[in-house]
């Protein structure tokens, strides 16, 4: 933006301090991740001193809100670019916070583009540990939660395309390896999946679908499998419930401007893993019952 001047073509007197909160709002409100206040600062050209003043007093207003991750706008924020990534990940950051604070379990958002399946965020906390993600999303999708509905909310030819071109690999002793059956249980209840161990001993997941005109993807949790967290009881309806809640909260904030809303969680065994033979894992458990009960009529 060109700065303005006076009638006599002098420029204006400017309030330093209120072009310095401006340009830290911009610089939150075009990014698609938390930022740190020194990346903050970095990007703005302010000393980190000045930079964290700002972001203080922006904080105290409720215009932008710390994370464990970082920085990102608030709500009192008057969203100025609707369709910028920094507000719809705000907003999506929010609605994950809330599920893990609800449900005491770590929650993830995934989505379809460009032919694969891939993770938007992850937030987790002490008590809500996310699940060791050995093996990429590209090579896991199958034997994941999030994969599994975010195929089953494909046509059924785009669904077909993927299975053709990544195969079911067995990653625990419980992954579905046929196609025939695997479809078979992408079709038996395609707005709740399940993933029992299917990915990772000792760990079970939950995901519901979130599909706008221009978003297909997924919300998620992950629970140690047969337990449930300390001070917490919730059954699997009870979790579904939450999920499907924030799905069509995610599904009002995605569906606008998300057009280069970019993947934020991208570890590096996400980028070059490669699936190890079955004997790098841990010798198979016996599955929970209890658990299983509890999601059987989810399957």
């Amino acid at each position: 933006m060109q700065p303005t001047t006076t009638g006599d073509g002098k420029a204006p007197t400017l309030i330093s301090s209120v072009n310095r909160a401006l340009t830290v709002l911009d610089c939150l409100g075009s990014a698609a991740r938390p930022l740190s206040a020194k990346s903050i600062a970095r990007a703005t050209s302010l000393s980190l001193g000045t930079a964290y003043n700002v972001l203080r007093t922006l904080a105290h207003s409720g215009y932008v809100v710390q994370d464990q991750d970082g920085f990102v706008l608030g709500p009192a924020h008057p969203a100025m670019a609707p369709s910028g990534d920094g507000v719809a990940f705000a907003h999506e950051r929010a609605v994950l916070n809330g599920i893990r604070d609800e449900l005491q379990a770590a929650a993830y958002l995934s989505r379809y583009h460009d032919g694969e399946i891939e993770i938007v965020d992850i937030v987790d906390g002490p008590f809500a540990p996310r699940v060791d993600l050995w093996v990429g999303l590209q090579d896991s999708a199958h034997a994941t939660a999030l994969g599994k509905q975010i195929l089953a909310a494909l046509d059924p030819a785009a669904r077909l395309d993927y299975i053709a071109r990544h195969p079911l690999v067995e990653l625990t002793p419980y992954t579905i390896r046929t196609p025939r059956e695997f479809i078979r249980a992408l079709e038996r209840n395609p707005t709740t999946m399940v993933d029992d161990q299917e990915y990772s001993l000792g760990n079970t997941c939950l995901a519901v679908p979130v599909t706008t005109s221009s978003w297909v993807g997924a919300v998620a949790i992950s629970v140690p499998a047969g337990r449930r967290a300390p001070g917490v009881d919730h059954t699997a309806v009870d979790r579904v419930r939450v999920l499907r809640r924030a799905a069509e909260r995610l599904a009002l904030f995605l569906g606008v401007g998300t057009a280069g809303f970019e993947a934020t969680v991208q570890p590096a065994s996400m980028q070059s893993a490669t699936v190890q033979p079955e004997t790098t894992r841990p010798a198979p458990a016996a599955r929970q019952h209890g658990q299983d009960r509890e999601f059987q009529h989810l399957k």
